[in-house]
């Protein structure tokens, strides 16, 4: 920090309480004591730390901690201000994140009424300020109480998302949708209902003279590999008029710093905007995840009062050029992304928050999660908007994994009151303060205007029921819809957004008439798990532009189910199961069952019936994205729904709460794998395998493909060899089979076809073809046999199985261990070596060692 600046952390001695007179007090009354409190947090885990509820993710205590969410919650603390402060003619205090209702005085006088859980809040307390005990107290109002009375007084209500079960507020009079509060804190279908309050972010006190820089863009008008021109866009709040120098240090990916630009700059008092034109020979450009490197750049403008450095700040990115295409043809319009004049086919999944309770997400949970995106093969993520916006933590990371990121603003779904002008103003500011936060990373692909408002208005009834009841007030609101998200976010991501491109909502085309459709846009395709539930192999009949919806569910592993649940409370249909499995309000299980049941058949208790959710779970996304792959280039985009949880329980996750892989997350490691062969069996009719080789490198690859048909037991009824050329960036469909061509005479209950590829520099590639349910096939014994021994800093697992076994699990019970691979498939007598990683003995991971497969019994 510059000599003219100082800023001071206020996260010391805070303590909280349940305001005295909110309803909720007399059946509470040891919270309207002063207890410590933790900043930034939130009530619910403060309460929890003060020993005043108990853990709200284990058992299921959900339903009697609603009452948090109906409650007044008051924060305090004293700071003495440095003595720099007090003699500035600046001084401000930063709250960089309240949620959500908040009132704030200082030394008893207001300050603040803030309103917006995604805005930071910046108020001027110079000559307000003590030299010690300065008091700062912040008032968090219930949203639910605040909003309900204006709610329930409207005539006709806004469709919301998801009504609470627990009667906090009535199921026709949902709140969510008129505050501008995370929408998954009022429940989800993979979440809890916890409606928290608190100090989501840090508070700061800054203070300056003479000037502060408040903004730095490095905006990339031309990015090629011969050069870049980019122009820094920084913005000052200036106190003292004067003449200054202006300089643009750069720190190139190899660590050499440089002076970069530099320019005198006579700035008048108030608002001033800086500009300063950078040229870059022979940039290193920066790559998704697959497609190349990731170099990162640091700029930092200084601005010099002679030769005193009185302000700076600093930014880093990645020099890319990116695209959204969007191109007509026969069937509709294009959708893909481009990077550097490459077409990407984006492979990933959507991520939800990491957490009910935001500010205890770690750094390490997120580069846990996003590294295991990248291992995957992944190359972009979703944000989805019934969250919030991720933290800078999260988008270093992105930038530094080369994980794209499709980042929704945050509406979750059911329809806002976009009519209001004030409703939308504070919309409008809280974008602008997003976009310009997240506008210099280079993983940032493109601004999306909400999630499923648009398909919900105009094809779930909701749209068609307003106007039935009241066209006029129909059309305000829609008419609002279209102002804020066709209008004024576009508008905004054009002026602020540094040439991100813009999408009205998810799924969608842009406002076009038709949603949601395969010629043109975005889907979320959930006919497969939602309704009408159809078999998983209805996937390979929808072929969309870009698909970034859609999933199948499946328990965590069961380590992670017994951390909530003690082994006598798991059963399919036990309250606390039923507590941690949010779709169908508790009767998802139903569901799954029924998608366990067509491939698997009936599990034999509740620890199989984890198991096979995942191997189904597994199997089935495998089927629909490599089919997505496999219609390149009408189709360049696959996100799976989901890659994370927000707490441990069932749901669409590849990874769970604790950062545990399911078995999806091993498969799509394999599915998203850069060159690959898809081998997909339509199962209608006498049934047809589409054979497609997969390849995602710019440039042309050479490696042979082997065909084997074969029993069971082993034996191989057909085995070929064929050298394959995969031209770069493409999908290349060279086969199709009838069943009948692949089997011959032999049984399909008996008989699989095995398909692998060998190409050199890549993993090898592998897809089986079954022709029948897993629950239909002439099962054996596998006599799968592991053998465990040193290796290194690790272990080595070497398996081996007498016959086929399919979607073999290895476990080591409640030890800690890292596997290289899993979620396995064995052909007889081929061996199969794992590497692993743990703290245990040898010994204890000898004695913990599992082995269960489909194929066999567990042991």
């Amino acid at each position: 920090m510059a000599a003219t600046q100082t800023e001071k952390l206020i996260s010391q001695g805070w303590q909280f309480r349940l305001l005295p007179g909110s309803p909720q007090a007399a059946a509470h009354p040891e919270a309207t004591r002063w207890h410590a409190a933790t900043v930034p947090g939130t009530v619910h885990t403060d309460l929890h730390a003060a020993k005043l509820i108990p853990d709200p993710y284990a058992g299921a205590p959900e339903a009697a901690l609603q009452w948090i969410g109906l409650a007044d919650w008051e924060y305090r603390t004293q700071f003495d201000a440095p003595s720099q402060a007090l003699g500035q003619p600046r001084s401000e205090l930063l709250f960089e994140g309240l949620d959500t209702f908040a009132e704030v005085s200082l030394n008893g006088q207001p300050l603040l009424s803030a309103d917006n859980a995604f805005r930071s809040w910046r108020v001027p307390v110079q000559g307000r300020l003590r030299a010690r005990g300065n008091e700062l107290r912040i008032v968090f109002r219930s949203p639910i109480a605040k909003l309900l009375p204006r709610v329930q007084a409207m005539p006709l209500k806004l469709a919301g998302n998801y009504p609470s079960p627990y009667g906090d507020e009535p199921p026709d009079a949902m709140t969510a949708n008129f505050v501008r509060k995370p929408g998954y804190h009022y429940g989800w279908d993979w979440g809890p209902r916890y409606v928290t309050a608190g100090i989501s972010k840090p508070v700061r006190l800054q203070s300056w003279s003479t000037l502060r820089l408040t903004d730095l863009q490095l905006r990339q008008d031309h990015v090629d590999a011969d050069a870049a021109e980019l122009l820094a866009l920084a913005t000052a709040d200036v106190l003292r008029p004067g003449s200054y120098q202006l300089r643009l240090w750069q720190t190139a990916p190899d660590g050499r710093r440089s002076l970069a630009a530099q320019q005198a700059a006579s700035l008048q008092a108030g608002e001033q905007r800086l500009t300063l034109p950078l040229h870059i020979d022979q940039p290193a450009r920066w790559f998704p995840n697959g497609y190349g490197a990731q170099p990162l750049y640091r700029f930092e403008l200084e601005v010099m009062d002679g030769a005193r450095s009185i302000s700076h700040l600093s930014q880093r990115t990645g020099l890319r050029r990116i695209e959204l295409r969007r191109e007509p043809d026969a069937q509709g319009r294009s959708f893909h992304f481009l990077v550097n004049g490459i077409p990407v086919f984006a492979k990933g999944a959507n991520t939800i928050p990491f957490d009910m309770f935001q500010p205890r997400v770690s750094p390490a949970q997120l580069r846990r999660v996003l590294q295991s995106a990248r291992d995957a093969n992944m190359n972009m993520l979703r944000i989805w908007g019934g969250g919030y916006y991720e933290s800078e933590a999260f988008f270093d990371l992105a930038d530094e994994l080369g994980l794209l990121v499709w980042q929704d603003f945050m509406f979750g779904g059911g329809m806002q009151p976009a009519y209001d002008p004030a409703f939308r103003a504070n919309v409008i500011a809280e974008a602008r303060e997003q976009v310009r936060r997240l506008r210099h990373h280079p993983s940032l692909a493109l601004w999306c205007g909400n999630n499923e408002e648009e398909v919900a208005w105009k094809y779930w009834g909701q749209g068609q029921a307003l106007k039935d009841a009241d066209p006029a007030f129909a059309e305000q609101v829609w008419q609002g819809y279209r102002q804020l998200f066709g209008s004024e976010l576009r508008q905004l991501v054009a002026e602020e957004g540094g040439g991100i491109a813009y999408w009205a909502s998810s799924p969608g085309d842009d406002l076009a008439e038709l949603a949601n459709t395969p010629a043109s846009g975005d889907m979320h395709y959930w006919e497969v798990w939602g309704n009408p539930a159809h078999p998983v192999g209805k996937y390979l009949s929808i072929t969309p532009r870009f698909m970034s919806e859609y999933g199948l569910q499946a328990w965590p592993v069961q380590r992670t189910v017994d951390a909530f649940a003690t082994r006598g409370e798991q059963g399919l249909a036990t309250p606390v199961i039923e507590a941690h499995q949010k779709f169908m309000a508790g009767r998802g299980n139903e569901r799954l069952l029924k998608y366990v049941n067509d491939e698997f058949g009936e599990p034999r208790d509740f620890a199989d019936f984890v198991y096979k959710s995942q191997a189904m779970q597994a199997e089935g996304i495998q089927l629909a994205a490599l089919h997505h792959r496999a219609s390149r280039p009408f189709t360049m985009g696959s996100l799976y729904w989901q890659l994370n949880d927000v707490w441990p329980g069932a749901s669409w996750s590849s990874i769970d709460w604790l950062g545990r892989w399911k078995a999806l997350h091993f498969h799509a490691r394999r599915f998203f794998a850069p060159v690959a062969v898809a081998a997909l069996r339509d199962g209608e009719g006498e049934g047809n395998t589409r054979l497609s080789l997969l390849n995602d490198r710019p440039q042309l690859r050479h490696g042979e493909l082997r065909l084997r048909v074969m029993a069971l037991d082993g034996r191989v009824l057909r085995d070929e060899r064929r050298p394959v050329e995969l031209p770069p960036l493409s999908a290349t469909l060279l086969a199709r089979y009838a069943d009948a061509d692949l089997l011959g005479q032999a049984d399909p209950a008996r008989t699989v076809a095995v398909f692998d590829l060998q190409v050199d520099g890549e993993p090898a590639s592998r897809s089986i073809v079954y022709f029948l349910p897993a629950k239909a096939l002439a099962w054996s014994e596998p006599g799968l046999q592991a053998t465990l021994r040193p290796e290194g800093s690790g272990y080595a697992l070497a398996l081996t199985s007498t016959a086929l076994a399919r979607a073999v699990w290895v476990d080591f019970g409640d030890l800690d261990v890292e596997l290289s691979d899993n979620a396995i498939t064995l052909l007889p007598g081929e061996p199969l070596r794992l590497t692993l990683t743990s703290r245990a003995s040898l010994k204890a991971l000898r004695q913990a060692l599992r082995l269960r497969s489909f194929s066999g019994a567990a042991r």
